[in-house]
């Protein structure tokens, strides 16, 4: 240890060698993140003529700034611009690792991966520019059994992709990286492809080649301002002169925050300290003939790779350790940084050196010729915020890249595609720039970036919670009566009930792959609602207010089913113009021409963005407003609801008075409610609208009436079993933007033959005429202690032939059951097939749907029976 501390005192000023060895521009390296620069007089330093008009204007010269741009100019768009402050890959992509992998534990952010590493692998020979691509291979190491599960868990999600992946023994891994210690290896994740590029190269190359297909690049050319036009269009101001631009793409990095500030925006984007060493020669690497795959030691908390003859060792420290530049989120970035490094923190990352010592031997004796300290951008949940933002008109963010240089390929082809089509090309809502709005403040920002740097390697469990800067202000009316009752879980800022404590239960939140300690409270919340009666708190739902001249129009014109008439409810889907499931929504005319659109609480922003681009894009006399904050939402539900309810209120609530998807204001307990009978769980059931100050008085009073019907609290995980018994679709599992309604079994929702000219109507016919490829079905499986989550592979014959999308255990049937997409030759009730659960193929089969009927269902059977007796 004294050895390596005095080499890396010794050593971490040889910033030349350093620099020559990871691909870093020698002359701006600066150890200090107070130096400044001068920008010098930019208007005589670009030697090109300048464009006073753009169809997309990008802002941010960085390795993901210039893919847009490389990816908008290749795909055919005209008078593309880019504009550089300083200098291309100033901020974060000049200093950083270079990291490449087709690893990730997201579904669809694997396409992007994906793309990224297809393009690298090409682009040189299509610029003629070097990007220095190494592609050695990857390997995850695991060192402890639930670092095994983990992996079990990921190749079960891996197998319905394209990309290649291996859970190997320790013999496999020492075989790949001979100077690993295995006495703690337990199993390697191996995934062929993975490498390091060098970042400078890549953004060049990507930049000769948006040249090439006649993109603009200027520089230096910091935007002073951005103002919007009545027309949807931007005037982007800089020190050269005004381009007035279709749309901007906020690509800036570390000034994210400071460029959205020019139009009103905080984007909860925030610089992180990160810290990697570089080593001189070590013999024992140059003596190898073929180049060791980059390893990541989980429990250790670190990447290692080969740099030349060397190794390059970069830690994830403790949350207690790591540091946030939290003075550029007050102050802002100071004017001159831009290719500047911060003074390295030895005693911060000790910890992992000695571990990486441990696991890789060699570094004991091994020189360190630097240590690079840089800032790299983190957003709360370390996922990037890419696509148009809601609340102004052709606003685009590719910004909060912890990872972008394996994230620049595959999200500039994204936003490329998107911006050219007028829709995603795929469902990617866990990047959704819209997902946080103002609850996501700057103490909350800190405190999950914080948490999420910390927790790079923890083991990633399914049903993952995180709880660092909770609760936000966005806690319900009833929040304060059910925090102490319930393990809480977090929905777009909102605290709602998972699942409620009983006297002997084992409480609080223990994740596992398996069953764990809520699978019996769940089955007993399960049983109440079937039999007695539940109250679920379900405030988190985002609801908007839909009202105006043109609302029915613009609703027509938006969704694929027919609007509800007065005190209506219906089910709608809104569609992308190539038939694929963007949404879906509630709606209940409340009043002629004003409507209330109720939608997940993840899809809030995402959805609300649609319909006002839309509204802007047409010219509708609408009044939208988002009311989500305001408004609480109690769910009743069970066979003894009605009974409750009745004795709070003299409104008739028998089925003739109070007919199923019906609304109607009423007076509940002395409090105004919006009452919808609708019910999630598809059991008899109301949903209740009140005021959120009001929340509290109408919850106690429904659980004192309910005394003698049993009634009681249920939670989400609950809701979830029922509804998939029911049959029910979940928006972002069996419907998403990867999907369209038809292969979805959302045919009775779809109006085909209503006169509105929907959007994805035409397209949607098209794929009713030329036929489905795959269906959605229904399966049970024969599991143990094991339930399906979704994402898992489906197997048939050895091979992989489609995926579940939801699954939980059904606790009224004693099974498990899932959602999944298999081809139509697989389709048929009675199919047996294979789900792959951590590791293990279960037996499941196609079984007709639904498990258990619905409540409306039952009475309109028994009526009908009993009519015929």
């Amino acid at each position: 240890m004294a050895r390596i501390l005095n080499l890396i005192n010794s050593h971490m000023r040889r910033d030349l060698a350093a620099c020559r060895g990871v691909g870093l521009p020698v002359r701006t390296i600066c150890c200090t993140s107070t130096k400044q620069t001068q920008e010098g007089d930019a208007s005589s330093s670009l030697r090109k003529r300048w464009k006073d008009t753009a169809d997309t204007v990008i802002i941010g010269g960085g390795c993901v700034g210039v893919s847009v741009a490389y990816h908008l100019a290749k795909g055919g768009v005209k008078d593309v611009v880019l504009l550089e402050k300083s200098e291309l890959t100033a901020g974060s992509t000049w200093h950083a690792a270079g990291l490449t992998t087709y690893y990730h534990p997201g579904i669809n952010v694997k396409k992007v991966h994906y793309d990224s590493i297809k393009l690298y692998e090409t682009l040189e020979a299509e610029t003629g520019q070097a990007v220095g691509f190494h592609q050695p291979g990857s390997v995850r190491i695991a060192s402890t059994p639930a670092r095994v599960d983990e992996m079990k868990y990921q190749m079960t999600r891996t197998h319905w992709h394209v990309t290649e992946q291996y859970l190997i023994g320790p013999e496999k891994v020492h075989e790949l990286f001979p100077l690993l210690n295995i006495d703690k290896v337990l199993a390697g994740l191996y995934t062929p492809g993975d490498g390091h590029i060098d970042p400078y190269s890549l953004t060049m190359a990507m930049a000769a080649g948006a040249r090439m297909y006649g993109a603009q690049i200027y520089n230096p050319a910091p935007v002073t301002a951005l103002t919007p036009t009545a027309d949807g269009n931007w005037d982007v101001q800089t020190p050269h002169g005004t381009i007035r631009a279709n749309r901007i793409v906020n690509a800036t990095g570390f000034w994210a925050r400071e460029v959205g500030k020019m139009i009103g925006f905080e984007h909860p984007t925030i610089p992180v300290h990160h810290q990697y060493v570089v080593t001189a020669t070590v013999p024992e690497v140059k003596a190898l003939k073929t180049e060791l795959p980059v390893i990541r030691d989980l429990e250790g908390s670190y990447y290692l790779r080969q740099e030349r003859d060397g190794l390059l060792f970069g830690p994830y420290e403790k949350m207690e350790k790591m540091v946030l530049q939290d003075s550029w989120v007050r102050d802002g970035v100071p004017p001159g940084f831009g290719k500047e490094l911060f003074e390295s923190d030895l005693d911060r990352i000790m910890e992992h050196v000695e571990m990486a010592m441990d696991m890789v031997p060699v570094l004991k004796e091994a020189d360190i010729i630097n240590i690079v300290s840089g800032p790299i951008t983190y957003t709360p949940d370390l996922l990037p915020m890419v696509g148009p933002h809601q609340g102004v008109r052709n606003y685009w963010t590719a910004i909060g890249f912890g990872y972008g240089v394996i994230h620049a390929g595959g999200i500039g082809k994204f936003l490329s595609d998107w911006i050219r089509t007028g829709e995603p090309p795929y469902d990617l809502i866990e990047c959704d720039p819209n997902r946080y709005s103002k609850w996501a403040d700057v103490p909350f920002m800190c405190a999950k970036a914080r948490e999420s740097y910390g927790f790079n390697n923890v083991v990633g469990y399914p049903k993952e919670e995180r709880f660092a800067g909770r609760p936000t202000y966005r806690t319900s009316g009833v929040y304060e009566v059910l925090k102490d009752k319930a393990s809480m879980g977090f929905h777009a800022g909102w605290e709602q009930p998972h699942w409620f404590y009983k006297p002997g239960d084992d409480i609080g939140y223990k994740p596992s792959f398996q069953r764990t300690n809520w699978f019996g409270p769940v089955g007993r919340e399960c049983k109440l609602v079937m039999e007695k009666v539940g109250v679920i708190d379900l405030t988190p739902f985002a609801k908007f207010i839909v009202k105006g001249t043109d609302s029915h129009k613009l609703l027509d014109r938006l969704f694929a089913n027919t609007m509800p008439k007065v005190g209506l409810t219906n089910i709608s889907h809104m569609l992308t113009p190539t038939g694929r499931v963007f949404a879906e929504v509630t709606i209940t005319q409340m009043a002629p021409g004003e409507f209330l659109l109720i939608t997940g609480s993840g899809s809030e922003g995402h959805d609300l963005r649609w319909i006002e681009a839309e509204a802007a894009d047409g010219g509708y006399d609408v009044d939208i407003s988002n009311v989500t904050d305001d408004i609480g939402v109690l769910g009743i539900a069970g066979p003894n609801s009605r009974k409750v309810l009745q004795k709070l209120t003299d409104e008739d609530l028998s089925d003739a008075g109070f007919k199923f998807l019906h609304c109607k204001s009423i007076q509940l307990a002395g409090v105004p409610v919006r009452a919808i009978r609708i019910s999630y769980t598809g059991e008899l059931g109301w949903e209740l609208y009140i005021e959120q100050k009001n929340m509290a008085a109408v919850y106690n009073a429904m659980m004192e009436a309910g005394k003698d019907e049993g009634i009681d609290n249920f939670g989400t995980y609950a809701m979830s079993s029922l509804r998939l018994e029911k049959g029910f679709r979940g928006w972002g599992a069996e419907m998403n933007c990867d999907t369209n309604p038809l292969e979805a079994g959302l045919d009775y929702f779809i109006k085909l033959n209503k006169p509105a000219d929907f959007i994805g109507k035409a397209a949607l016919q098209e794929i009713k005429r030329t036929g489905l490829k795959r269906k959605l079905s229904y399966i049970t499986l024969e599991t143990d202690n094991i339930d399906p989550e979704g994402n898992e592979t489906i197997w048939h014959n050895g091979k992989v032939v489609g995926n579940t999308t939801s699954g939980a255990y059904s606790y009224s049937s004693q099974q498990s059951l899932a959602f999944a997409y298999l081809p139509l030759e697989l389709c048929s009730v009675g199919q047996k097939v294979e789900v792959e659960l951590l590791g293990r193929k279960y037996p499941a089969m196609v079984i007709q749907e639904p498990l258990v009927l619905t409540e409306p269902t039952r009475t309109r059977l028994l009526k009908k029976a009993m009519g015929k007796a």
